[in-house]
């Protein structure tokens, strides 16, 4: 099972540059996405298939 938690706070700190999801897994990152007070800081960009990439961006999107 995957560390979402620090994927997260590793893609926040800049250790890496983008985090790769499984449809099968968005709500399992989502629910730990959406806890963060940070959390308009991550842009998920939809792939073809159902899968997402997350970046971190320092501008909140509002």
């Amino acid at each position: 099972m995957r560390d979402y938690e620090k994927e997260l706070e590793d893609l926040k700190m800049g250790t890496i540059e983008i985090i790769h999801v499984d449809k099968n897994e968005f709500y399992e990152i989502r629910e730990k996405l959406i806890k963060r007070e940070d959390f308009k800081h991550f842009r998920g960009i939809a792939q073809q298939g159902g899968n997402i990439s997350y970046v971190y961006s320092d501008v909140a999107r509002s």
